[in-house]
């Protein structure tokens, strides 16, 4: 028997913040294509809610660079250029070799047993041919020196970009680094020079490692013949 004494008023910014982390996943997963229009009308219908916390979640997604609001036109999943990608790779080249000697410093055995944990997934994911899974571990491994780091201000800096980095990873390269093995060697190869100390060798392999993630983003994305759609939540 219910008792109305006992419901429960979900705060719409709690409710927002839920439909945007949703959202956030879809988007990360490959629920929605890059580009792909994000109908606010269906989505309040889909979560069963208004359309207010769907908006506010839209605007929190464009904050994190997930989501292009246009103006009278509507909501879009964003669509990176190549100086984009190229900028958010070179990004990486200066912020992850020093968040990973950061982290050997802090917390070196959290950090080598998240490596170590993120790559068996990926290897697991690789025999299973899962590419949304391969990139949800791929993205564990290199969370991992941040989330290690001991340093909030460079853990803050990256979060400006993290949701983007996972996005590409799926969209661009996942479906590609599941069936190949030099991307996979790559980590297992970053894991060997972390747990060595030899931040050289590292950042030159990152470097190596995250250049190639970008020009394979670039190849890819020029060979997209991707048809626009909406959402399919």
């Amino acid at each position: 028997m219910s008792n109305p004494r006992f419901k429960i008023e979900i705060p719409k910014s709690s409710l927002a913040a839920i439909v945007a982390q949703r959202l956030r996943e879809a988007i990360i997963d490959g629920d929605f294509a890059l580009g792909d229009m994000i109908a606010e009308e269906s989505l309040a219908v889909s979560f069963g809610v208004s359309r207010t916390p769907v908006r506010e979640a839209l605007n929190q997604l464009q904050s994190l660079g997930l989501v292009v609001i246009r103006p009278q036109r509507g909501s879009y999943v964003f669509e990176p250029s190549a100086a984009d990608i190229a900028a958010i790779c070179e990004f990486r080249c200066v912020v992850e070799p020093r968040a990973a000697e950061l982290a050997y410093r802090h917390d070196r055995e959290a950090t080598a047993d998240a490596l170590r944990s993120a790559i068996a997934e990926m290897e697991s994911a690789r025999l299973q041919r899962d590419p949304v899974r391969y990139g949800r571990a791929d993205t564990k491994l290199h969370e991992a020196f941040f989330d290690h780091c001991g340093n909030a201000y460079m853990q803050a800096a990256y979060e400006t970009a993290a949701a983007k980095i996972a996005a590409l990873r799926t969209h661009l390269s996942a479906p590609a680094d599941v069936l190949h093995t030099r991307g996979f060697a790559q980590h297992s190869q970053l894991l060997e020079l972390f747990l060595a100390g030899d931040f050289k060798a590292f950042e030159a392999l990152m470097r190596e490692h995250v250049t190639g993630t970008r020009d394979n983003y670039v190849n890819n994305l020029k060979a997209r013949a991707r048809p626009r759609s909406t959402s399919r939540l």
